[in-house]
């Protein structure tokens, strides 16, 4: 076989191996945002499990909760849905649908009997103290099964243990939208989406001065910087008090803000806090008052009357904390 026999069969070899490679990177990928609507129930006793349907939720009851029932935003090889349904979500298209069967080692373990145990009733609130209630016991998380006297049976295996679980589920759309996206990991992290914004910024920034001098000669300087204006992309949030007060945001708002980073590609996220005004109550208007004790009076009594504060009852609270 000549050389040129030789470098044509490799670039036919290559061009099988493109193609096989663009075959496989067909269809959503690892790392896609998209919208999956879905409800899953156990396959022995027809339990729900989850649900994005509202009428579904109707139907079993779960309806008047506070989350809202609606398709959710994923990113496909994160884990934010059982292995089973990604991989065959992976590779699809927009409008595909099916049903996966997750079985119970891989949905929410098998059931082990080892983990019930007898405790003292005194280690539970006394409110908690039935069938069924959900405890925590020495940082575990269980339900009493039985209760008897001051003792109690507690399971610590997941309600669902030893389930399997189906899935029915739907592609509804590929989310391109960053913004959307954002929107779609906070409401996934913190069960609901704040009002949030992506704006390019002009920010100054300080970056050292590269030397042209022999290193070996100024180890022991210090270095120098200046001044540059470079672009950052940033994601805003609105700081609501429904979100402040968010526990998951509460325990893990740094975590959360670098996932969002790494997964979006933008440069940094900034939590904006809003204070709105009060009125007749602000500050500048009651020191105005205080200068005199003509108008300002009546302005403090006409803020008190606004505000619904009686205040005759307050002046009695004081006098009576004073005696």
């Amino acid at each position: 076989m000549t050389e040129e026999q030789e470098a044509e069969l490799d670039e036919q070899a290559d061009d099988v191996e493109n193609g096989d490679d663009a075959a496989e990177a067909e269809g959503l990928q690892a790392g896609d945002f998209v919208k999956l609507a879905y409800t899953a129930y156990t396959v022995e006793d027809d339990q729900l499990v989850d649900t994005t349907d509202p009428e579904v939720a109707e139907e079993e009851g779960v309806g008047d909760q506070a989350e809202e029932f609606k398709p959710r935003t994923i990113v496909l090889g994160e884990g934010h849905i059982f292995d089973e349904v990604e991989d065959a979500v992976i590779g699809g298209e927009v409008g595909d649908s099916g049903t996966v069967t997750i079985p119970a080692e891989d949905a929410f373990g098998e059931y082990d009997p080892d983990d019930v145990q007898t405790v003292s009733a005194e280690k539970i609130d006394e409110d908690d103290r039935y069938p069924g209630a959900n405890v925590q016991v020495d940082g575990q998380q269980g339900y009493i099964s039985t209760i008897v006297g001051g003792r109690a049976r507690v399971d610590f295996n997941h309600p669902l243990a030893g389930e399997d679980v189906e899935y029915e589920y739907e592609v509804v759309e590929e989310v391109d939208d960053v913004e959307q996206q954002a929107a779609g990991l906070f409401e996934m992290y913190l069960g609901m989406e704040p009002d949030l914004w992506i704006e390019t910024d002009e920010v100054e920034e300080e970056v050292p001065v590269e030397s042209d001098e022999d290193d070996d000669e100024d180890e022991d300087s210090e270095p120098e910087f200046e001044t540059e204006v470079v672009e950052k992309e940033t994601l805003y949030l609105e700081a609501t008090p429904q979100m402040t007060m968010n526990q998951q945001w509460m325990m893990g708002k740094q975590q959360i803000g670098q996932d969002v980073i790494d997964k979006l590609g933008v440069d940094r996220v900034i939590v904006q806090e809003v204070i709105d005004g009060m009125g007749g109550m602000g500050m500048p208007g009651m020191m105005g008052g205080m200068g005199g004790m003509g108008g300002g009076e009546a302005d403090i009594e006409e803020a008190l009357e606004e505000a619904d504060v009686d205040a005759d009852e307050i002046v009695e609270e004081l006098e009576g904390a004073e005696e």
